[in-house]
């Protein structure tokens, strides 16, 4: 290859590994289906302002006093993550993140969609399902030590040797999955985690060595990003950048480009590239959905040892079924032909690409009007925030009103690695 092509080669992923593609690309497949050339979908934007009415009074009923965080896997763990914490009592602050950094990876790593019939059930008797329910349950597998190396000596740690030895035995007694509690993409949910520890040792910038003290770790990308902090501001995309660069060899089986794994990207033959996009690129849609759902986890870990994290809205919302089912269940967006709600969908079936897309599209769309119902500003309201507050909770809430259970407008086959 010649040096030429290897640069053009580069830049591709460079742009594609990035928010801006995502963004670009997004708007694209939106504009596509608003010709009218989509097979699937067609767009009643009209139906957007009463969309942002029910988003706005979902976050008045969920944060009444408009002080919302960050849309992050902490969420899900509630106050058990502080009771949890209390154990750290007196820990050195670099250390705390470290552990910080462990279990988000881990848990938002293993987020992907349940199914409809996994429940988990807690010591005390609750039973949690779906996002809370594989928070739950990898917290407490965080806590008995099954991602480290030493378990019995430092169980609450994420490192190479530790994972690549799961396997989804280990992983279905974590999280009590039998004949009567089947979790959807268990084979493909271990196979991530091992393929996750062969990532941290083939990362030593970002995840250390076997012969330093904290060893090939997930922890020790905190270490890294806070070294990437100037005058005590780290931008978001730096994260998203890490955790594309790090984590990017777990997918399995994904689209490559020179070698490398694009991971949570997809073809369409809509998705031109437009001036100034690498040419290479063409074709190709990057979500990157549960890396940016990670980078989102990874900011309150960084804020709360003092680095500000700007920047915040570079990153895109995430096209998952929660907000991609709120546009579809409000008639935002709408089925050309009814059958294609009951018919298994793989991700990377074209209508799948196209209603991701439009999420990404929509939710930067729906932002402002959502603001202005709130009396707030960008500033004073990121797409984070809105997110949390907000869209993904509007989209479980449509869900429950229109169908039993609250799954998704779509049925989706999970792999275990995407929503």
């Amino acid at each position: 290859m010649t040096s030429e092509a290897m640069h053009r080669e580069q830049a591709a992923l460079d742009w594609l590994l990035g928010p801006a593609a995502i963004r670009a690309r997004a708007r694209r497949l939106y504009d596509h289906v608003a010709s009218g050339a989509s097979a699937h979908f067609s767009l009643d934007i009209a139906q957007l302002e009463p969309a942002a009415d029910y988003v706005a009074a979902t976050i008045r009923a969920n944060y009444p006093s408009l002080e919302i965080p960050y849309h992050a896997r902490w969420r899900h763990f509630g106050p058990r993550w502080d009771a949890m914490a209390m154990r750290f009592d007196g820990m050195k602050p670099l250390e705390l993140g470290r552990i910080r950094f462990d279990l988000a990876v881990v848990s938002v790593l293993l987020d992907a969609g349940s199914g409809p019939d996994w429940r988990y059930r807690e010591a005390d008797g609750t039973i949690s399902a779906r996002s809370e329910g594989l928070a739950i349950a990898s917290l407490d597998a965080f806590r008995r030590g099954l991602f480290s190396r030493l378990p019995e000596a430092l169980p609450c740690r994420a490192d190479a040797e530790g994972l690549l030895r799961i396997d989804a035995a280990d992983l279905a007694a974590a999280f009590q999955v039998g004949p009567d509690n089947p979790l959807a993409g268990l084979e493909g949910r271990a196979l991530l985690l091992r393929n996750l520890g062969k990532a941290l040792q083939a990362s030593p910038d970002l995840f250390g060595t076997a012969d330093t003290e904290q060893g090939e770790r997930i922890g020790h990308l905190f270490d890294w990003l806070a070294g990437q902090a100037r005058d005590g501001m780290l931008p978001a995309e730096t994260i998203l950048r890490a955790l594309l660069r790090g984590l990017g060899p777990v997918w399995p089986g994904r689209i490559e480009l020179g070698g490398v794994n694009l991971g949570d990207c997809w073809r369409h033959p809509a998705a031109l590239a437009g001036a100034g996009e690498p040419a290479l690129s063409a074709g190709l849609v990057p979500f990157h959905k549960l890396s940016q759902w990670l980078a989102y986890s990874l900011v309150e870990p960084l804020e709360q040892y003092g680095i500000r994290v700007v920047d915040i809205d570079a990153l895109t919302g995430l096209p998952e079924y929660r907000n991609g089912g709120l546009f579809l269940d409000l008639g935002v967006v709408r089925l050309k032909d009814a059958a294609l709600a009951v018919q298994p969908l793989a991700p990377d079936h074209e209508a799948i690409v196209e209603w991701r897309a439009l999420t990404v599209a929509l939710l930067d769309a729906i932002a402002d009007p959502v603001r202005r119902r709130l009396g707030k500003s960008a500033a004073e309201m990121p797409l984070a925030r809105i997110l949390e507050g907000g869209t993904w909770a509007a989209g479980r809430r449509i869900a429950a009103e229109k169908r039993p259970g609250g799954p998704p407008p779509l049925n989706i086959l999970s792999d275990g690695t995407v929503f």
